[in-house]
This record gives structure tokens, sequence and C-alpha cells, in this order.
């Protein structure tokens, strides 16, 4: 395997992704379990290259890991700590799992390069799980959504990064209407319920929900859903784009 080519990319700058998914009434994210060193998880992320901007940046890798375009995708924050990774308690078992992996494709300059001081760019993004199709990047053994309550220790300060991602969406859910990107194109006012109520991890009264929402005036609503009782089938509604 060749030699990880180094000059493609900008140095001492990263981009971290939080791809958030909803499924089953729980808010989950993407993350990845790392090649290098002993069950060690991170978000998926990677690096700039020279001939693309930022955010073509972030596409590129969310495309990598989920095989989907014009995903919903926001900058949300830059985490650029002096001590970031350099003093990271995980930059050793990176150090040693890069040279057993692969000695000749990563050389001492490389490992220096890979274990330096980078300032990441965090992104967050919204998707379908249905429309995920997971495949793994360069430095990924597998890729697995978890409950945003069920994530293992992820390296240097992924934790972190997720915390303030969530609370990013709570902020721009309402005043972005973010949140439908997260539902499949037609759902019902009992799913969407749902939805707030993983993201913001309260309940709702009913009555008002709907109001709420409906005032928004951003939903067409469609047919009824056929449950067997005609009187009881909820509307189906989607977004109007």
């Amino acid at each position: 395997m060749k030699e990880f080519n180094l000059e493609q990319y900008l140095p001492h700058l990263s981009i971290d992704c939080v791809i958030f998914g909803y499924e089953g009434k729980e808010l989950k994210i993407l993350i990845s379990k790392s090649k290098f060193g002993d069950n060690l998880w991170a978000l998926p992320g990677g690096y700039i290259k020279k001939t693309e901007s930022i955010d073509n940046a972030a596409s590129r890798i969310l495309f990598e890991r989920t095989d989907l375009k014009n995903i919903y995708l926001e900058q949300f924050r830059v985490f650029g700590s002096e001590t970031r990774i350099i003093q990271s308690s995980f930059n050793e078992t990176m150090r040693a799992g890069y040279r057993q992996y692969d000695s000749n494709r990563f050389t001492d300059e490389v490992i220096s390069w890979l274990t330096d001081r980078f300032v990441c760019i965090g992104y967050y993004a919204l998707v379908d799980i249905q429309k995920v199709t997971t495949q793994t990047g360069e430095f990924d053994e597998l890729l697995e959504w978890r409950n945003i309550h069920d994530l293992p220790v992820m390296m240097h300060d992924h934790n972190d990064i997720v915390l303030e991602a969530l609370t990013a969406l709570r902020l721009n859910l309402d005043s972005k209407l973010i949140g439908f990107n997260l539902l499949p194109e037609v759902f019902t006012m009992r799913e969407i319920q749902e939805l707030y109520e993983a993201v913001y991890e309260r309940s709702f009264a009913i009555n008002n929900f709907q109001k709420k929402i409906l005032d928004l005036k951003v939903l067409e609503r469609l047919e009824k859903k056929f449950t067997g009782a005609q009187n009881k089938a909820p509307y189906l509604y989607r977004f109007a784009k």
C-alpha cells in the first residue's frame, strides 16, 4: 500500500461530523470504530484537500460515509484548544496503532503529521437513516448508529463535540425548520412530536404541539393513514418545500 499522501491536504486543519439520525423514537449518531488501536471510537471525520473548500470537504466526507448527497449540513463550531490532540490521552495509542497497522504507509513523518495539533471544524448533518448506506472510510474498521445517550468514550474531544452539536441542533430545530430532514418524506403529526421529544428530551402536550407546528404553515396535509379503523386514521403530512 502506498504511503499516505500528506501533500494533498491542508496541515493542522480537520473536519469532524456529527451525523444525526432518528429511528425507533431515538435520536442517534453515526460513529466510527478506528482501525488503529483497541476499541477506539471517534466521529466520522477527515482532512481538507488543498483543491476544495471547507464546505465541499465536509460534503465529501459525509458522502464517503453515507453514500448520500445533498444532505442538510451545517458548520456549528471550531474546536481549537492549544493542546488539542497533542496532549490527548489517545495520542500514543494512535501512534502505536498506525505503526502496527502499516509502517510502510504510515511513516514517522506521516504519524507525526496525523498526531500533531489540529484545529477541528465541527459540522452536524441530519439524515433519514433509512436512506443511508454506511461505507467505511480509510481509517474506519466499522461504522455504527448509536443512541445519543449510549455513546462510548471517544478519542480526543469527540464526546464534547457531540454535546455542542446537540445544543446547536436544539437551538436551530424550530428557527430553521430543519427537523424534517430526520423524518421520511411522509409522516404523521405524532411522529413529528416523537422526534421533537427525542431531541429535547421532554414531553409536549399533544394539542399545544400540534397547534404550534401547524401555525408554522410549512406542512402539506395528505390523505389519512390507513389503520383499519377509518375514523381513527391520522392525517399524513409532508414538508412543503
